[in-house]
């Protein structure tokens, strides 16, 4: 019992040295603190590149003329502004102008047929996309204005919001849903976990050459067995690594978040899964063993 305790604390003290000698290393601090300190980074570069460099909106006026009656409302669509003119003739004069970049005229049987003659300057293999929105919710508000409601106007203009749940062979929800996130946030950790593996093992190979190089692995021999030294060795270099892994697994979800609500868009549809955390730990433990 005596000879196991003495035993345990030797490999204890060597724990100890290598893992506070490698957290401190230079290279293992930027390591750790790359994947934060980037992030951050770039969220602050992006928030004041977009304050700075924001472009004003430009405003395109598109030309209607409305032979029906009743099309007066709703002419701001986003960054389109429809102008009427009286005269189909008013609205060309003012096309050749450029005052306008389009015109379209509401023909008498619009109700029945829908037609819409749109006319343009430029040759194109279809309207643009933008354009073609304007002039659909252009209509139908005002068809629709004093009607329904102005929830259901707005439902009619943008009907469609579809998400994709993926269920389970029993036909419960799945807890894990498609998505990119299936694909990057994996890749990514994956790639870091590599890294961290791969920095884990240099260490020991290493602080095995230095000390041999420099004659101290045999004042250590002296006191401590072969089994000692490098158990105390692999334990403390992955003790270091796996510190390394916890921030990061940490720290990705809150800049995940934080990207998400600042930038927005594709970002905010990445999310890290509950159990990322224990995976992360249990891999890095297996590749490093």
């Amino acid at each position: 019992m005596v000879q196991l305790v003495r035993t345990l604390n030797k490999t204890l003290l060597i724990f100890r040295h290598e893992f506070w000698r490698t957290i401190k290393r230079t290279g293992f601090i930027i390591l750790t603190l790359a994947l934060p300190v980037l992030a951050l980074l770039g969220i602050g570069i992006f928030h004041i590149v977009s304050g700075i460099t924001k472009p004003p909106v430009e405003v395109t006026k598109v030309g209607y003329v409305d032979t029906i009656g009743g099309f007066d409302q709703f002419t701001t669509q986003g960054n389109i502004k429809l102008v009427r003119f009286d005269t189909p003739e008013a609205a060309s004069q003012a096309l050749l102008k450029n005052d306008i970049t389009d015109y379209f005229v509401i023909p008498p049987d619009f109700i029945a047929t829908g037609r819409i003659n749109l006319y343009t300057t430029q040759k194109e293999l279809a309207p643009p996309a933008a354009t073609t929105t304007a002039i659909e919710n252009f209509t139908a508000s005002n068809l629709l204005a004093g009607k329904v409601p102005t929830d259901i106007v707005t439902r009619v203009e943008a009907p469609l919001s579809l998400i994709v749940i993926t269920l389970t062979a029993t036909g419960a929800v799945a807890p894990q849903q498609g998505g990119y996130a299936n694909f990057i946030i994996p890749g990514v950790f994956s790639f870091l976990l590599a890294l961290s593996l791969i920095f884990s093992s240099t260490y020991v190979l290493q602080g095995l050459s230095e000390e041999k190089e420099n004659r101290l692995m045999e004042i250590l021999l002296s006191s401590v067995s072969t089994r000692q030294l490098l158990t105390g060795k692999v334990l403390g270099l992955g003790a270091a690594g796996l510190a390394q892994v916890v921030v990061w697994v940490i720290s990705l979800p809150l800049l995940l978040n934080l990207a998400s609500s600042s930038i927005g868009g594709f970002i905010s549809t990445l999310h890290v899964p509950a159990y990322f955390w224990v995976l992360g730990v249990i891999y890095f433990i297996l590749g490093y063993l």
